[in-house]
């Protein structure tokens, strides 16, 4: 397994994310509900590389051999760190303002190989000089993800993680113990990947500090379970939450949300409703498209002391979709389907087009819920034979109103025997919701 996606988004298993999204190259793309003039999310977890460097040196030939000249005497590491960070940039500009491709890529391969030397030089300790850890950083990621016109070598991306990780590198450390987890670059080690959580939780790396939350709340890696442990370390983390490292607050969040008939992981975590929502707030408001879906179901169904408010669960479940939440996706196609008068108009076509997009991504609910619009002829043309393609994928999946409406068609023939009704909000609420 390559360490180095799991490392880029060590949360995937609490997250909705599916393939790459090809439907926009197929189908006409529903437009959000509420657009906004946000930006995407862009930020790093600090337990990735930044590539922010300060654009305040034009990225010109002039200037680049200026900015050469002036650090070619120093032995100052960070600033030759700076220096290789600021060619690399560089050769974007370079690249993307030469005419000629040919001139293009032989300026932009002539900085990355300038760039990528000085980083092996400051990788490597030599007489005198230590090895600075930043550079190890950065050039074990460039390894890990075969970036930089480096072939990807995922053990000496290991190995300089390891050496990073010697000087306390927080970040480091917190990869050296991905590797250790998944075998990348080096042999599986559960023992060794939680000793390195912990240093990498010590030495205050976020991810690691809710990496290692969830281990000892669920008792992973050979660890036992300790709740108490676990609620410290996602507190510690939730404390510092930043847009690159919500997660912490959302499963605090679910925690919280806990039913009441279900007991407490330790006493003095008893379900409250007010701390759930703030944290899943604070999370949704992060950007952490999970806590925006779930929000998104607090206003659609009054939970955690929410009001229904179709506006507001509209605009959350909007603001998931938008990162390819495919719940999200299934939930605007609920409300495309009823409508909600004032808010949002009824579009059959809209309905159908969020949860094909859900549905392409592989979610159960949303292959069930393309079956029912293709058998229906809700959104686009009807066609039993595909609605039954779809029904057999999400029975595949486990889900049982697919599994029992191939069942029913299988006694029933050639025909569907379902009549077109008018979906109303009332019907969403109800556990024989169509798509729900």
């Amino acid at each position: 397994m390559n360490p180095h996606q799991y490392y880029q988004d060590p949360y995937y298993q609490d997250q909705y994310y599916g393939p790459p999204d090809e439907y926009g190259s197929r189908y006409g793309q529903p437009p959000r509900p509420y657009a906004e003039n946000t930006n995407r999310y862009s930020g790093q977890r600090n337990s990735g590389p930044s590539n922010n460097v300060e654009d305040k040196t034009l990225y010109t030939p002039e200037a680049i051999e200026q900015y050469r000249q002036k650090i070619k005497s120093t032995t100052d590491l960070d600033a030759l760190f700076a220096y290789a960070r600021y060619i690399i940039s560089a050769s974007v500009h370079i690249s993307r303002d030469e005419p000629d491709p040919k001139n293009a890529k032989k300026k932009k391969d002539a900085l990355l190989q300038e760039a990528i030397k000085i980083l092996k030089r400051l990788a490597t300790q030599s007489m005198g000089r230590p090895s600075h850890p930043d550079a190890q950083f950065y050039l074990a990621d460039c390894y890990g993800s075969g970036s930089l016109g480096l072939q990807q070598d995922l053990e000496k991306a290991f190995n300089l993680y390891e050496q990073a990780s010697k000087s306390r590198h927080p970040a480091a450390t917190y990869r050296t113990a991905v590797c250790y987890e998944v075998g990348g670059g080096t042999k599986r080690d559960p023992h060794r990947a939680v000793q390195f959580y912990r240093k990498a939780a010590a030495l205050g790396d976020t991810a690691a500090m809710y990496k290692l939350g969830m281990i000892m709340l669920k008792g992973q890696l050979g660890q036992h379970e300790n709740p108490r442990e676990a609620i410290n370390w996602l507190k510690r983390a939730a404390a510092q939450a930043d847009e690159a490292n919500p997660h912490a607050l959302h499963q605090l969040g679910l925690l919280h949300a806990k039913p009441e008939n279900e007991p407490p992981i330790i006493p003095s975590l008893i379900r409250n409703e007010g701390h759930a929502f703030e944290e899943f707030k604070r999370a949704a408001d992060l950007g952490y498209a999970p806590s925006c879906f779930k929000l998104g179901c607090c206003f659609e169904y009054g939970q955690l002391g929410c009001p229904v408010d179709p506006r507001e669960s509209i605009r959350y479940y909007s603001r998931a979709a938008e990162k390819g939440d495919a719940s999200a996706e299934l939930a605007l196609s609920g409300w495309y389907l009823t409508g909600s008068e004032t808010v949002l108009k009824q579009s059959d076509t809209e309905a159908y087009l969020w949860a094909r997009k859900a549905a392409d991504k592989g979610l159960a609910k949303a292959e069930y819920a393309i079956g029912y619009y293709t058998e229906q002829g809700i959104g686009v043309k009807q066609n039993l034979e595909e609605a039954k393609r779809w029904y057999m994928r999400a029975a595949a999946q486990g889900n049982k109103r697919a599994m029992q409406r191939l069942t029913e068609l299988k006694h029933m023939g050639s025909k569907s025997h379902l009549n077109r009704s008018k979906h109303t909000r009332a019907q969403a609420n109800k556990e024989d919701c169509t798509i729900c």
